[in-house]
């Protein structure tokens, strides 16, 4: 006679699906320590929920096999996976096999529609104290669901003092059921208290072997193409997409790097300077065009103006209200798309002058901008690398001029007169007296 069979045991057989089938944490490209550590937290949660202990729990805080924390602060360079390392974390807590990636749990989570999960991001320069107001009102409010309440907000580097105020509380004072997941360039962007309360994990740049056979698998683009989106990328995932499968981000990036060909003199560097705001103005237009459209007749059918009610002149004047608000946001955001295109366009720039120094240097390192290596080995063969540097510098300078609020036109301007100036006194240095 055969005995009952044994219950199957959450903590083990759940996790060796997952591992299988990588699930939810199948788009975390070239991070397995992050993987590791956010497994045996997941582990460690289903263990606290059904009221067990666990090995993970147990662990030094510090370790990576450290188990679950009411408060997370993911960080990593731009396009490491930040925000879906938040995300595919949320799907594996509310999923009862640890994240499966196929029930309706994982698949709400990573979608942004899990009643349980919140997701907070801005297209604004900053986060306001009002959206996170109402985050710590919902964190004190127990899941509708059996697991967890969780709250992920991706750009945390963007909280106002006022907000990281109202969310200091939520933290020192966490409901039992309630994780908080912050996300963050860096550990120093993100505010002293706030860090100080949450169990940090870094991401890593993603190999570029790794990004390359994402783009192959998953976007059927040919080996060299995946290579070259890979390299030019410098990792970031979603910008190797974009170079991968759009023609028109790759001919932008080509313009970009163009510039160092255009300072012959003063006038060369002020139409270079031009052309590239001029550029990022376009990019961040054709990003927020459609967008901006769609807003404004969500919002003229939301008031039933779309059906030709005009609703009296009260309504009209509510309408008038709420669509001078929105300009006023759609105008921020556009500033800030507007910003990054630029800096992504400056950083292209310091790759190329990466590259000379690389050259300059016999460094053996790969180049990013393998494409150019002819021109860069002619430009490393006349220019010293402590002349490299300087340029380096004066696009780091840029970059800090424009996140200082510096005119865009009048930084880069001053940066590209910069380089030719740095230039020309190399070229009188060997000319010599």
């Amino acid at each position: 006679m055969s005995g009952p069979v044994p219950e199957a045991d959450p903590l083990t057989d759940a996790a060796d699906v997952v591992a299988a089938g990588e699930g939810v944490w199948a788009d975390l490209v070239g991070q397995e320590p992050t993987i590791a550590a956010l497994r045996a937290a997941t582990q460690a949660a289903a263990a606290r929920i059904a009221g067990r202990s666990s090995d993970a729990d147990a662990a030094p805080a510090g370790s990576a096999a450290a188990g679950m924390s009411h408060a997370w602060l993911i960080t990593g360079p731009p396009g490491s996976g930040r925000s879906n390392a938040a995300r595919a974390f949320a799907a594996a807590l509310e999923c009862e096999r640890q994240g499966c990636g196929e029930c309706s749990a994982c698949r709400t989570a990573l979608a942004g529609t899990h009643p349980d999960v919140t997701l907070i991001r801005t297209d604004q320069l900053s986060l306001r104290v009002d959206e996170i107001r109402e985050l710590v009102r919902k964190s004190a409010m127990s899941p509708v669901g059996r697991r967890w309440q969780i709250l992920v907000v991706e750009d945390a580097d963007r909280l106002t003092e006022q907000a990281a105020d109202a969310l200091l509380k939520s933290l020192e004072e966490p409901a039992a059921r309630t994780v908080w997941l912050l996300c963050a360039p860096t550990v120093e962007d993100a505010v002293p208290t706030i860090r100080s309360r949450c169990r940090l994990l870094v991401l890593r740049t993603p190999p570029t072997e790794a990004v390359a056979e994402v783009l192959r698998r998953r976007y059927d683009v040919d080996a060299e193409l995946a290579s070259f989106a890979a390299r030019a990328s410098q990792g970031h995932i979603g910008r190797a997409r974009a170079l991968a499968t759009k023609p028109e981000v790759r001919e932008l990036r080509a313009q970009v790097l163009a510039v160092p060909r255009q300072l012959g003199d003063l006038a060369g560097c002020v139409n270079a300077a031009a052309s590239l705001v001029r550029l990022a103005a376009d990019e961040a237009r054709a990003a927020t065009t459609e967008l901006d459209a769609a807003e404004k007749a969500e919002l003229e059918h939301a008031y039933g103006m779309s059906t030709g009610n005009r609703g009296g002149r009260g309504r009209s004047r509510q309408l008038q209200s709420v669509q001078k608000e929105l300009d006023d946001q759609q105008k921020v955001r556009a500033k800030r798309f507007q910003r990054d295109s630029l800096d992504r366009a400056l950083l292209d720039l310091v790759a190329y002058y990466r590259d000379v120094l690389v050259v300059a240097m016999r460094a053996g390192a790969p180049l990013v901008n393998e494409e150019l290596r002819a021109e860069i080995e002619a430009r490393a063969a006349t220019t010293p690398p402590e002349e490299v540097l300087r340029h380096i510098d004066a696009i780091l300078a840029c970059r800090e001029a424009i996140t200082a609020n510096v005119a865009p036109l009048l930084a880069v301007e001053a940066m590209l007169i910069s380089l030719r100036q740095s230039s020309l006194r190399q070229s009188s240095s060997r000319q010599g007296p």
